[in-house]
């Protein structure tokens, strides 16, 4: 690491551009401060945000911290910490953060630190790093570089974080992985949170009109009345079910969502799970939002809609809130079946805008482009 002669720490965020950079630039307000207070001298830090997709092309640890290498020689930075919200694996373990104390490098995986107060976790990561980095070569403190372990969100008890294996020929002198099922959850939260599910419905306009068309046909159908009436709680859930899982399968299927890998090798298997695992997540928060808006919304409109003596005629059963609800309920389930065939007019980079993040996109359009070749 490089110490200014200052007694300035130049600190660089270089950060992937989407969540990375919008999470890096919120904390590089309070990031100064909170450094110079926790430093505990008389030294500033000043923190840069660069926003670059310094992980195009490439999943590899090793790789990426020599990017970050190159591309911290360019400038005149003292640390550099890179962060993406690409899940990163290393001798078959989720990488949580890379060290470099030689070179003041860290790179650090946004999905390891889990889908909730990510804000927080990813600035009390970034504090410990920059300390780690910083401290053992400017207080003069003896020991290995690293010696001092990595405190904050790297301590948990659901996923355990421990030092990982680092090879001789890399760049890294200390890397911190974690594992075991409490990893993989906090990995595949991360992962969903990454993708934003929420952005699914108002990105998916077609299949939304659609849905909303059914719902508003459905509702002054008597038929469906009659249907609603007649059906018990039980067979509501399976129709909200099954409607929900056509809808999950369909947008998987019809834009081409299913991560497929040639590779053999177990660590291939399980990256291809994990991913896998995050799409159905993603998608499928996303079609539950769906779901209970296009409830709410057909519940106003059989509010505003319907006539009492008219639906008592027709099914013989009194319009009570019972019936507003359950309605409405079904309807639910039958809209959201003519959501899937409206996302069918969707065409897939749309469906993908709107599933993934934007370095996750750009992973899977290259990986498309591979199979393609």
């Amino acid at each position: 690491m490089r110490v200014s002669s200052r007694d300035v720490t130049v600190v660089a965020l270089l950060a992937d551009p989407d969540t990375p950079t919008e999470i890096a630039q919120r904390m590089a307000r309070m990031l100064p401060t909170r450094l110079a207070d926790r430093w505990g001298q008389e030294r500033r830090f000043d923190v840069e945000v660069v926003s670059e997709p310094f992980t195009a092309g490439t999943e590899d640890p090793p790789t990426l911290m020599r990017r970050i290498m190159d591309r911290g020689s360019e400038e005149n930075w003292d640390i550099v910490v890179a962060l993406t919200d690409l899940p990163l694996h290393s001798h078959g373990r989720k990488l949580v953060v890379d060290l470099s104390h030689e070179h003041g490098l860290a790179l650090l995986s946004l999905p390891s630190l889990g889908g909730f107060r990510l804000q927080t976790r990813a600035r009390q990561a970034v504090e410990e790093a920059v300390l780690s980095l910083a401290g053992p070569q400017a207080t003069g403190a003896e020991g290995p570089p690293g010696s001092q372990p990595l405190r904050g969100p790297f301590i948990g008890r659901l996923a355990p974080v421990h030092p990982g294996q680092v090879d001789e020929e890399e760049i890294a002198d200390l890397r911190y992985v974690v594992s075991g099922p409490g990893g993989y959850l906090r990995v595949l939260l991360g992962m969903v949170r990454a993708n934003r599910p929420w952005r699914l419905v108002p990105g998916l306009s077609k299949a939304l009109a659609a849905a909303l068309a059914t719902g508003a046909v459905a509702t002054v159908n008597s038929t469906v009345w009659s249907l609603a009436a007649s059906l018990s709680t039980p067979r509501l859930v399976i129709a909200t079910v099954g409607s929900v899982a056509l809808m999950i399968g369909w947008l998987i299927v019809d834009a081409n969502l299913w991560h497929r890998t040639d590779e053999v090798s177990p660590e291939a298997r399980k990256r291809a799970a994990l991913y896998n695992a995050s799409t159905v997540v993603t998608v499928g928060i996303g079609v539950l939002v769906c779901y209970v808006g296009l409830m709410v919304i057909n519940w106003v409109w059989a509010l505003f809609i319907l006539n009492d003596r008219l639906f008592a005629s027709m099914t013989r059963t009194p319009l009570h809130a019972t019936e507003y609800w359950t309605l409405s309920w079904f309807v639910a389930s039958v809209a959201t079946v003519g959501g899937a065939l409206g996302s069918g007019l969707e065409s897939d980079e749309t469906i993908r805008a709107a599933a993934y993040s934007k370095r996750e996109q750009e992973r899977r359009s290259m990986l498309q482009d591979d199979h393609g070749n």
